[in-house]
């Protein structure tokens, strides 16, 4: 029961850390590709994540990485779904490789770090999930 409230926590905190770099309703995210069938890759994968099937999404993913390796996009994307299901170590990990490809992408970074924080903190890693969280807010000033 009290995981239970600690993961309720840990989550809210997560999705609030996530809410500080919320574009305006009126932009429009940049799409993850140029290419029409990794975009593609990536809507499946998003839906099938949201209505549960996360291994047909993590699939999906790794399609798209498949055509794209190098895209800090696509490890990101993949990142998350591995928090999601859980598999902490390899979320955090993923999210590590996105950084080392997204260079000056800063709100990506930051969107790493939130990952690498929350698998941390999930881990009871306190410090060190502090310690991400900390260079997420420092990459969004």
């Amino acid at each position: 029961m009290m995981m239970r409230k600690i993961y309720g926590l840990l989550t809210v905190s997560l999705l609030l850390a996530g809410c500080a770099g919320l574009r305006s309703s009126d932009e429009v995210p940049p799409p993850v590709s140029d290419k029409g069938a990794v975009v593609a890759l990536v809507d499946s994968a998003k839906t099938d994540a949201a209505s549960g099937k996360v291994d047909t999404a993590g699939a999906s993913l790794e399609r798209a990485l498949r055509i794209e390796p190098h895209n800090p996009a696509l490890w990101h994307e993949l990142a998350k779904l591995r928090l999601q299901q859980r598999q902490l170590d390899q979320a955090a990990s993923l999210a590590a490789k996105s950084n080392a490809l997204a260079r000056g992408n800063k709100s990506l970074r930051a969107g790493n770090w939130r990952i690498i924080g929350e698998a941390r903190a999930q881990k009871g890693d306190d410090q060190g999930a502090q310690n991400a969280f900390n260079k997420a807010a420092e990459l969004e000033k």
